[in-house]
């Protein structure tokens, strides 16, 4: 087993879990929808530079923003967030 999770690993797969709940409170075909987007969004982002904190904290910062955008819609559709 790995070692510990650092804070922003932690903050990291909160906003993963945090994702797929929103998605769970959305008729099935945007649920199912949501959940690709995310999954494949994270799986893309995997690969980079743990110690690129900057890259790292954008990233969070726009999954945020997408999360509320999740959270108070009544569709979905996919929105660069800047």
């Amino acid at each position: 087993m790995k070692g510990r999770l650092s804070g922003i690993q932690k903050q990291v797969l909160s906003l993963h879990r945090s994702l797929l709940r929103a998605a769970r409170a959305k008729p099935p075909e945007t649920r199912e929808q949501i959940e690709r987007f995310v999954n494949a969004e994270f799986r893309k982002n995997a690969a980079i530079d743990k110690k690129n904190y900057q890259q790292i904290e954008y990233l969070i910062r726009r999954g945020q923003k997408q999360l509320e955008m999740v959270r108070t819609s009544d569709g979905f559709s996919v929105v660069e967030v800047k």
